[in-house]
């Protein structure tokens, strides 16, 4: 089992910046996509970014390319998101998830994950 806490949320204005973190405890070997999703209110949830472990390759949602960046640091089991030039439309709740390996899924749908953190609020005034 792995457990995921997603931190760093918070209020931020038109242009500004926001870092997100992602810890993961447990059968972290296990884990090998780590991903950033978001859900604003009555929208489904919707993939921001995610990165395949071991190769560390990353991959962006067409709305956040250029602004956001995954990382991580593998030491702590953190992996974070670097959001830049925040707009109001990025106003949602942020979700880390952690997916295991499988040849056929697709890391970009929320639906390949297997364990979620429980969110972390992020807010951008205009």
């Amino acid at each position: 089992q792995v457990h995921m806490v997603d931190s760093g949320g918070g209020l931020v204005q038109a242009g500004g910046s926001l870092r997100l973190s992602c810890v993961a405890s447990g059968r972290t070997s296990s884990i090998y996509a780590m991903g950033w999703f978001r859900q604003a209110p009555g929208k489904e949830r919707e993939f921001v970014a995610f990165m395949r472990w071991t190769s560390g390759t990353t991959y962006y949602a067409d709305s956040v390319k250029g602004r956001f960046a995954i990382s991580r640091d593998n030491a702590k089991n953190t992996v974070l998101l670097q959001m830049n030039n925040l707009k109001p439309e990025d106003t949602a709740v942020y979700y880390c998830a952690g997916g295991h390996y499988n040849y056929y899924r697709d890391y970009s749908k929320s639906s390949n994950y297997d364990y979620w953190g429980q969110g972390t609020q992020v807010t951008v005034s205009s």
